[in-house]
């Protein structure tokens, strides 16, 4: 399965009574894949805010996604969490509405050894056969998985890619050391062309909701040796890859894009508790950054 070198976490558009607002879900997929040039969205990933969504929810929005994607772009559910069962659970219940693979995110909060997350993504691997995507962001989860781990679960036949948050060393390692095929992605938009230099098949990306036609363009000039136009590209988006995130203290994602989005003409609402909307000076650094674009 490839899923491409660029791909979108998408936000999960909410109404004024912050329930899910499917006729913005519908227009945003429309425009990620039509004008940002995406080429698989992840539904329900922390982007989605996937923590705030109950189980029905999340299943009807893969099935929505799979729907409304109609095959010009991969969709892969966000399933992980920290209980082994309901990973299975809900993985199996995604494959039953057609997506194309799973987001596993490591087991947060409880903390869970090398061992046990090995056990943890080959138990939820052999539960289907869909391929997998692990997804390491120690920054949320406190656990990290090792680059031998991944490595060692790389191994395993639909477990065919990871989104890599820890380091350019850890892609490396990662890289140098699976099997070939195995696809590693930047999970740190700002990091994109950083982690293509070092061997990264792409980016699971927050900022391609604004700017994706551009990091498509970064990611294939690199690719066809435009080192200098890349590097071009890349320090142009860099202010927004960092501003998201950091405006003017860091801001939980997706508060700040989901302002973005609206002040840009894509009314996705707010975010639901325990994440809060932009302050005032939040919300003026993102209507400077959004003027941009």
């Amino acid at each position: 399965m490839d899923f491409g070198r660029l791909i979108t976490a998408m936000v999960t558009p909410f109404d004024e009574q912050g329930n899910i607002d499917w006729s913005e879900t519908s227009n945003m997929i429309e425009y990620l894949i039509e004008e940002q040039k995406t080429d698989s969205l992840v539904i329900c990933g922390t982007t989605g805010e996937s923590p705030t969504l109950r189980e029905e929810e999340k299943l009807e929005l893969f099935a929505f996604a799979v729907k409304q994607a109609r095959g010009r772009a991969k969709i892969i559910a966000g399933t992980g969490s920290n209980s082994t069962e309901h990973s299975i659970h809900l993985t199996q219940e995604a494959e039953k509405l057609g997506v194309d693979g799973a987001l596993l995110v490591v087991p947060y909060y409880n903390k869970p050894s090398q061992e046990g997350m090995y056990r943890h993504f080959e138990a939820i691997a052999r539960s289907t056969s869909l391929p997998i995507m692990l997804y390491n962001v120690p920054s949320r989860t406190v656990a990290s998985i090792s680059a031998q781990t991944t490595i060692r679960l790389a191994a395993i036949p639909n477990i065919v890619a990871t989104k890599e948050c820890a380091s350019l060393e850890q892609v490396t390692q990662i890289v140098s050391g699976a099997p070939e095929g195995f696809r590693v992605y930047s999970g740190d938009d700002s990091a994109t062309l950083p982690a293509l230099a070092v061997g990264a098949h792409g980016i699971v990306s927050v900022a391609s909701h604004v700017i994706g036609a551009s990091m498509k363009d970064m990611i294939e000039s690199y690719l066809k040796g435009d080192v200098v136009k890349a590097a071009k590209l890349h320090q142009k988006l860099f202010p927004v890859f960092k501003g998201l995130f950091e405006c003017p203290t860091p801001v939980p994602n997706p508060s700040a894009l989901k302002y973005a989005l609206n002040l840009l003409g894509h009314p996705v609402g707010g975010v639901r508790l325990p994440l809060a909307d932009p302050d005032e000076a939040e919300a003026a650094f993102i209507r400077e950054l959004v003027a941009t674009i």
